[in-house]
């Protein structure tokens, strides 16, 4: 996995890297997406954007690469956003594209 910066999201390979992530920081967003996914990829620059702009640990990962987790978090469309905090999964959100001002929001920024 590689290291967060608060420049640009990280990509995460598994569930390991996940929880890594989820306990070396105290609030992280994390995005699922698939390849092939025009709303995925439009979701690139406001994770970006996020990454920046926010205190938040911003991932992204396939879950279809751990199919563990497309059970484990419920995934039945993709992108799915994740927000963790103190360790704990606080809240989800599967809206198709969402405008930065919104993640900001759905991540108490």
């Amino acid at each position: 996995m590689a290291t967060t910066d608060s420049e640009r999201p990280v990509s995460l390979d598994d569930e390991d890297d996940l929880d890594a992530l989820v306990a070396d920081h105290d609030r992280v967003l994390v995005e699922f997406h698939t390849d092939g996914c025009s709303m995925c990829d439009a979701m690139q620059p406001v994770l970006g954007n996020v990454a920046r702009a926010s205190g938040v640990a911003v991932a992204t990962m396939n879950p279809r690469d751990d199919p563990v987790l497309v059970d484990e978090y419920d995934v039945r469309s993709v992108p799915k956003l994740l927000y963790f905090e103190d360790g704990e999964l606080r809240d989800t959100l599967e809206e198709g594209f969402v405008p930065t001002d919104d993640v900001l929001t759905f991540v108490g920024e």
